[in-house]
């Protein structure tokens, strides 16, 4: 599964394409649905291949080079012309999911873009084509998931394995190297880097502020139905307050600490080598082991990272793959969005870097769960042992038993779907794409719908049908009725505009951003 860790394409030798057709997502293995479920229901009411398409792609490839490989996007663009021409016109209904919404946020740029980079489509193609996007579980502004992944290959799951059979994962039982191997293969696949927490500390929040400041982790249902001016968390937390805009820190002590005690040494001038040999590695290589005891030690010495900071963290610490995707992604926020810059392929998967089509009677909607514990920002610890070919692990001890407590084996947590935080789901929608702004220039109406989780009452229920989980979803019949009421001709007003549960109208407000 690993590709080329020059060119993100092939490794010699070896070639692996996604499947075509329906049957490419509908199980991800037997009696594991995708996409099954929502089929099915689409086919009850008159659905079926011909006006029905699964747009399947390489998701470890860039965006951009899933078309330069496989021609991906130019298929897309042809499948829905020709599903708009022959069922009389009728624009077509987009239903991305996860990483497949930043995908279809590139192809609706590149469909408009002028050939040979673009889709030569013209500037009114998307408005021709389009009635609705309905993202499910959009990673707009990326997941700070992510940036655990890359940086130990651990998310809180992982983490929490960790501790329970220390070094299982981590030494050399049944040569496995299960890590080291996770981390090599996925710093090859330049699509985890799309998934980096864009907008830096403006969205994300720095060293004393988050847009989340006061989110209590209560494990209380929620059942309200909050409108703009509504949303908002009104009871009060006896709890520490999370300093959530501290992506990386290193300690519990540096995690709580105001901002004026803590000290950081800078990492990006260290010098790396001096690496001690390490024979439990062997063949697994990290960069890591390249960056040697005093890169390590650095890294650690800087303390703490906001999203600013973390961009430079994975630069420093996997410079090749960084470098690689600096000619795919970009995380930034657009000054001047007429820039001529901004016609790069390299922005088409930021929002906050491009603007929607011209296209004023479309919509797009922003689908998913609420009430589950979400990662948003992580302890760290350096691991010195020099046998360690991964020197940076989550602090699975940093732990508060407080019922309400973000706090739980290392990570901090807020409101989400277990895999998107609310804030990357819904900020776009809620602020940034409401209303004429500078990046939906056409007034293109937007709507956020959020669904409670609510985990299946017996084993009767499979995955459960109130889930808000971020795959499980896809079989919430909540969200289906939403897809299949827009699929039959309904728009936002049908569905009764935003359905909203969490508090991400409030948190978008603190957003200081330039509409």
């Amino acid at each position: 599964m690993s590709l080329d860790n020059e060119t993100g394409l092939d490794p010699a030798g070896i070639r692996i394409r996604a499947v075509s057709g329906l049957v490419a997502a509908d199980y991800f293995a037997p009696g594991y649905f995708v996409w099954a479920v929502l089929i099915a229901n689409l086919a009850h009411i008159g659905y079926e291949e011909k006006n029905m398409y699964m747009a399947a792609y390489d998701w470890r490839l860039s965006f951009q080079n899933t078309e330069v490989r496989d021609q991906t996007l130019s298929r897309m663009k042809s499948n829905i012309e020709l599903m708009v021409s022959t069922n009389g016109g009728k624009k077509a209904v987009i239903v991305p999911h996860s990483m497949g919404v930043l995908y279809f946020l590139h192809f609706m740029k590149w469909v408009e873009a002028p050939a040979p980079l673009g889709g030569g489509g013209g500037p009114d193609w998307c408005a021709k084509h389009i009635k609705a996007v309905m993202n499910i579980g959009g990673p707009f502004l990326g997941v700070p998931k992510a940036v655990a992944g890359l940086f130990s290959a651990e998310a809180k799951d992982v983490a929490v394995a960790r501790a329970i059979a220390p070094g299982f994962l981590d030494t050399d039982i049944f040569r496995l190297q299960t890590l080291q191997h996770v981390m090599r293969m996925t710093r090859t696949w330049d699509s985890t880097m799309s998934m980096i927490p864009k907008g830096g500390d403006t969205i994300w929040g720095g060293l004393d502020w988050a847009p989340e400041k006061g989110h209590i982790c209560s494990g209380k249902k929620k059942s309200s139905n909050k409108t703009r001016g509504e949303a908002g968390e009104n009871s009060v937390s006896k709890t520490k307050p999370v300093n959530y805009g501290r992506i990386i820190s290193f300690g519990k002590d540096v995690a709580e600490a105001p901002p004026s005690e803590i000290e950081n040494i800078d990492f990006r001038g260290a010098v790396k080598g001096q690496s001690i040999p390490n024979n439990t590695c062997r063949d697994v290589w990290t960069e890591y082991h390249d960056m040697g005891i005093g890169g390590i030690k650095a890294i650690a010495e800087y303390k703490v990272y906001t999203a600013d900071a973390v961009i430079d963290l994975l630069h420093y610490v996997a410079p090749k793959m960084m470098a690689r995707g600096a000619a795919h992604f970009s995380y930034g926020i657009a000054d001047d969005l007429d820039d001529p810059k901004y016609e790069h392929h390299r922005h088409w998967s930021n929002p906050l870097e491009t603007k929607l089509p011209n296209a004023p009677e479309m919509e797009i909607y922003s689908l998913y769960g609420v009430g589950i514990p979400t990662e948003r920002s992580y302890i760290y610890k350096l691991n010195q042992s020099p046998d360690s070919c991964i020197p940076f692990h989550i602090f699975t001890s940093a732990h508060e038993e407080d019922e309400e407590s973000c706090l739980k084996a290392g990570v901090y947590n807020v409101d989400g779907d277990e895999t998107v935080p609310v804030l990357s789901a819904g900020f776009m929608c809620a602020k940034a794409w409401r209303g004429k702004t500078r990046f939906n220039p056409s007034g293109i109406k937007t709507y956020i719908r959020e669904y409670n989780h609510s985990p299946p009452a017996n084993l009767l229920e499979g995955r459960g049908t109130q889930s808000g989980a971020h795959v499980d979803i896809m079989g919430n019949f909540a969200l289906i009725e939403d897809i299949m009421r827009v699929a039959t001709g309904g728009n936002g007003s049908d569905l009764g505009h935003d359905q909203v549960h969490s508090g991400i109208f409030e948190w978008s407000e603190r957003i200081d951003l330039k509409l």
